[in-house]
């Protein structure tokens, strides 16, 4: 059987492996910026007990592995009769770590907010929540776009540690066939080709969001 017909016959199999790992990573994405702006403010505003939380959830989460994330939720959970589906898991997973780095990219745009932008705010009247909407949340979060961007590179590119709870996404359907079958070459060729057709369109098309957001901003 030439190498054709191998990857021919193997690609079904990592159809599903790819809308698993399209979907995962979408609910998984989704989810981590809207942590990641939660914290962001809650640590920007100073909210007193919120942004300590916020921050000691950033450093542990920042500072312990997804591998490390997604074996505590799925084995240390179900000792106390909490059983959580790997599918589960994987997104919880994604989410805690994602969330941080959002956390922290949102941060640094709304560290990039004009001092006398917010100050011009406070004294029209702007409460907060109002500065955060109108003022604060519009340009920091088109300074931070990069970081946005790098960011769901990354988190799409960490789905592959799923296959260590066995979620039969990209990188766990190669391993599974390769054991299977011993056609390490297609399989890992597959794979690749795989994850080149998720991330290098999606790298496009942020880079150009990054340049339309920043000559509108900056004008360069």
């Amino acid at each position: 059987m030439s190498s054709w017909q191998i990857i021919q016959q193997s690609l079904p199999v990592f159809q599903k492996g790819f809308k698993l790992t399209l979907w995962l990573s979408l609910l998984g994405i989704t989810g981590s910026i809207v942590v990641g702006i939660g914290c962001s403010l809650l640590r920007y505003f100073r909210v007193p007990g919120l942004s300590q939380i916020a921050t000691v959830y950033v450093e542990v989460s920042r500072n312990t592995p997804l591998l490390v994330q997604l074996f505590f939720l799925y084995y240390a959970f179900s000792i106390i009769g909490i059983k959580l589906s790997a599918e589960l898991c994987g997104i919880v997973g994604l989410i805690f770590l994602g969330g941080s780095y959002m956390s922290e990219g949102f941060t640094g745009g709304f560290d990039g907010v004009s001092h006398s932008q917010i100050e011009s705010g406070k004294a029209i009247g702007l409460s907060k929540w109002q500065l955060a909407r109108f003022v604060i949340f519009p340009q920091g979060l088109s300074q931070s776009i990069p970081a946005l961007a790098a960011n769901i590179i990354f988190l799409i590119k960490e789905t592959s540690v799923f296959t260590v709870i066995a979620i039969p996404e990209l990188t766990n359907t190669a391993l599974d066939l390769i054991g299977m079958y011993y056609h390490t070459n297609e399989y890992l060729l597959v794979l690749v080709v795989g994850y080149a057709i998720i991330l290098i369109p999606l790298s496009i098309v942020l880079t150009l969001v990054e340049r339309r957001v920043r000559y509108g901003t900056f004008g360069n």
